[in-house]
């Protein structure tokens, strides 16, 4: 009796976060104020932590908090914060992209809806049982550090455009 509660309210809390993760996306692409958009992805990631943690990865979902809602979206929230809102491109409410948008939303809808789920795929041959967070640990400092450190430089590199951006056009 309790296992199928908890399996029902699993279910449900699974699809609330899918609901809302897919709703801040939708608002993603449709808003036009700055700070309207990094609210509406803020929260998409933080659905997107919680159906990490109804998956069982409580440690990737402690993560899509902690580092993506808390720090990169504080450098994204300083660069919109320097923005001039007299800029006539924000101040219109809504994107010209907001009926292709809804358009995208409602096929996306309808082909999750009518899609049968099935069962999760076997892993990979070379996957060995039991593979955990220390060996995803291993293998992603062996072979694709270059490429985080690499994401991080690029990262750094579009807040100082996007500053310099913001100066130039004050200048002007």
């Amino acid at each position: 009796m309790i296992e199928s509660l908890l399996a029902g309210l699993d279910t449900l809390l699974l699809v609330v976060f899918a609901a809302g993760a897919l709703i801040g996306a939708l608002l993603m692409i449709v808003l036009r104020q700055p700070m309207r958009v990094a609210t509406a992805l803020i929260s998409t990631m933080v659905f997107l932590g919680g159906i990490y943690g109804l998956l069982g990865v409580h440690f990737i979902a402690a993560f899509q908090v902690l580092i993506y809602v808390g720090a990169v979206m504080v450098f994204m929230v300083y660069v919109i914060m320097m923005l001039d809102p007299r800029d006539p491109a924000i101040q219109s409410r809504f994107s010209r992209l907001l009926v292709p948008g809804v358009a995208g939303f409602a096929c996306l809808v309808f082909v999750l809806v009518g899609a049968t789920w099935k069962a999760a795929p076997a892993p990979p041959a070379g996957v060995p049982e039991g593979f955990g967070l220390q060996q995803f640990a291993v293998i992603f400092l062996r072979e694709y550090w270059l490429h985080f450190e690499l994401t991080s430089v690029l990262l750094v590199a579009a807040i100082v455009a996007a500053v310099a951006v913001v100066k130039l056009n004050r200048r002007g």
